[in-house]
């Protein structure tokens, strides 16, 4: 994620100005508890044997608490992630002591050496907010490639937005009983869509709810496509981490591999 979410709290059973109100940060591996990003890792490592370079510099954008990073430097590449939180990158930088990070924004952003992979997971693409961001973002990332380096993300089609759907789970925490869902939603034109967040915390008996909602850039696969292709050899495949199929052209998810022209 670009940042810890500022949330609006519909009911509260404990006190205010609490850790959660204030910074997710501490939160956010439980937030993502459900997520596999060792299947997410493994998969851009394969795009990258297939389509890359072959380098093992890699840059992760919006990188969170840093997982992804991790799970890269244990497959051998010089890991380096940057996101505009910074207690996120602390957290980051605790989990990967060994990896360079730097708060930046990930739609103008600097490199110290050209990189054979960049990656954008977990749908933060969107975080552009807007077409020209969105815009600075792919070239930022064409900038800051190597010769034939490879630019991996997942994205959301917004004509395929189903807006009642959502996505929950729940998990354990020594602060009480989580339970998160998130589902996109989309107004049905414009470039802007958002991502709503509800966290419910149940604990002695008593439960707090709080809200958030996430403008986002909303774009479709044909849009992003036409966006990519002055940059990149674009290649599209199922959300699928687990087997490499090539995108069927109806599905609203899907995983984007960018070889630097």
């Amino acid at each position: 994620m670009m940042r810890a979410p500022t949330l609006r709290l519909e009911h509260q059973a404990i006190m205010s100005g609490n850790a959660l109100y204030n910074d997710l940060s501490g939160y956010y591996d439980l937030m993502c508890a459900d997520i596999d990003y060792q299947a997410q890792s493994h998969c851009v490592h394969r795009l990258q044997q297939l389509f890359g370079n072959g380098g093992r510099r890699h840059l992760d954008l919006a990188c969170g608490t840093g997982p992804h990073v991790r799970h890269f430097i244990d497959a051998g590449y010089a890991g380096s992630g940057l996101d505009i939180n910074q207690p996120m990158l602390d957290r980051a930088a605790m989990r990967c002591p060994e990896a360079r990070f730097s708060r930046q924004d990930m739609c103008a952003f600097a490199v110290d050496e050209p990189q054979d992979l960049i990656t954008c997971f977990l749908y933060s693409i969107h975080y552009s907010g807007g077409i020209d961001r969105l815009k600075a973002c792919i070239a930022s990332a064409h900038r800051a490639l190597a010769a034939n380096g490879l630019f991996c993300f997942n994205a959301v089609d917004k004509q395929r937005i189903d807006n009642a759907s959502f996505v929950t789970h729940s998990a354990r925490h020594e602060d009480g009983l989580f339970r998160f869902s998130s589902g996109w939603n989309y107004p049905g034109q414009g470039e802007r869509q958002s991502l709503k967040l509800r966290i419910e915390r149940s604990v002695a008996g008593e439960t707090q709810v709080w809200h958030d909602e996430h403008p986002m850039v909303a774009v479709s696969f044909d849009e992003l496509q036409t966006l990519l292709q002055p940059y990149f050899e674009v290649h599209v495949f199922e959300h699928d981490y687990e087997k490499l199929i090539p995108w069927n052209g109806t599905s609203g998810n899907a995983l984007f591999a960018c070889v630097k022209r």
